[in-house]
C-alpha cells in the first residue's frame, strides 16, 4: 500500500513518461494484461490512456489491471492512469520510504 506522498512522488515521475498502455475498443484482452506485465517487470512505472473508442472507465481499467499485474494504482486522471511495481531484483526507482519523516518543528 502506497502513502500519499509515494503517491505524489510517483505521480511527479510520471508526468515525464509517454503513455505506453493503451485500451482500445475491445476493451482490456489477454494481451493488454500481457503488455501491461511486461512493461511494469521492466520500467515499474506506467502509464495508460483509455482510447476515445474505448467503452471502460480508466478508474476501472487500472484496477483491473493493477489486479492482474499485481501491481498499485497510482492514480487516475481522466483517461489516463499510473500503475506501480517495485522490481524487488533490479529495482529502478527509489520511494520515499513509508517511515520517512518530514521536516522537523520547532
Amino acid at each position: 500500500m502506497l502513502t500519499s506522498k509515494q503517491r505524489s512522488y510517483l505521480r511527479k515521475l510520471a508526468m515525464d513518461i509517454p503513455d505506453i498502455i493503451f485500451i482500445g475498443k475491445d476493451g482490456i484482452t489477454d494481451e493488454v494484461i500481457i503488455q501491461t506485465h511486461d512493461a511494469i517487470v521492466a520500467r515499474e512505472l506506467v502509464k495508460g490512456k483509455i482510447q476515445q473508442n474505448s467503452l471502460e472507465e480508466a478508474e476501472e481499467a487500472a484496477r483491473v489491471l493493477a489486479d492482474a499485474t499485481k501491481s498499485e494504482v497510482v492514480c487516475t486522471i481522466g483517461n489516463k492512469f499510473i500503475l506501480y511495481k517495485k522490481n524487488l531484483k533490479k529495482p529502478k526507482i527509489e520511494v520515499p520510504s513509508k517511515n520517512a519523516k518530514g521536516k522537523k518543528s520547532r
